[in-house]
């Protein structure tokens, strides 16, 4: 098991590959961008997630204009989608000069996610951004014994979790609700979406007099690729005291830290 505590966040550096994938992106029921030859650009930044660019052959921009308030970084040149009576503000960005190492996209187009554009890989919708296919997200079933502990109470006790194991990520343990003491969960309205899992709803954990917000989540319909972890409960590791088989993990550092 690796040492959690050495563990690190740091920004990869910007990549761009080939897709195999065929690549549609749509406006209301009206299809603006249609390609087989998408470029996977994978990068992460404030308003950067990996993203499908496509070749301006392979999109209508007959129903773009110039976006009145572009928002973006200079390389990048928003464009409102107009579609009959709908109007997507800043829906479209053509890459115009982009700096290397992707200053290969150069006239590629790309789309904003769950704001009113849809995306669409072969015959499958995905949301939130591209799914780099060097990221793996596995969930493993296993019998470690598993306890969570929050202000000296152990809030969940299990032998029977389900190890995620994702690129980049301090191992997440997620237990059967059966093994959470119920009593200290309070539902919050948070959620968020994840293009690898699906979405989460959250919970707060009162000890005591003391809430923690948002420290718990599941998955109650994930996508279909990770079903195992369909309606179990995870802990942020960063907040919590964890022990697995007797082991008292140190808590690792990482973007969910205090």
């Amino acid at each position: 098991m690796p040492d959690l505590a050495t563990w690190k966040f740091e920004m990869p550096p910007w990549r761009v590959e080939p897709s195999p994938r065929w690549i549609r992106v749509r406006a209301g029921e009206t299809t603006v961008a249609d390609s087989r030859r998408a470029q996977l650009l994978v990068w992460f930044g404030p308003g950067m997630l990996p993203t499908y660019c496509l070749p301006a052959d392979d999109v209508h921009t007959d129903f773009f204009v110039p976006a009145s308030q572009p928002a973006g970084p200079p390389f990048l040149v928003d464009h409102d989608v107009r579609v009959g009576d709908l109007v997507v503000p800043g829906g479209a960005r053509l890459f115009r000069d982009p700096p290397p190492p992707i200053d290969g996209l150069g006239g590629y187009w790309t789309f904003t996610w769950d704001q009113g554009m849809t995306w669409v890989e072969e015959a499958l919708e995905i949301h939130v951004h591209a799914r780099d296919p060097s990221k793996r997200v596995d969930a493993v079933p296993s019998e470690r014994h598993v306890q969570v502990e929050l202000d000296g109470r152990v809030v969940a006790d299990s032998r029977r979790p389900v190890a995620v194991f994702e690129t980049d990520l301090p191992t997440r343990w997620y237990l059967p609700m059966d093994d959470v003491d119920q009593d200290v969960l309070v539902p919050s309205a948070t959620e968020t979406a994840c293009p690898y899992k699906g979405t989460a709803r959250y919970w707060s954990v009162r000890v005591g007099d003391r809430a923690h917000p948002d420290l718990a989540w599941s998955y109650p319909d994930p996508v279909v690729e990770c079903p195992r972890i369909k309606g179990l409960l995870a802990f942020f590791n960063e907040k919590v005291d964890l022990i697995v088989d007797g082991v008292r993990q140190e808590r690792p550092r990482s973007p969910w830290s205090d």
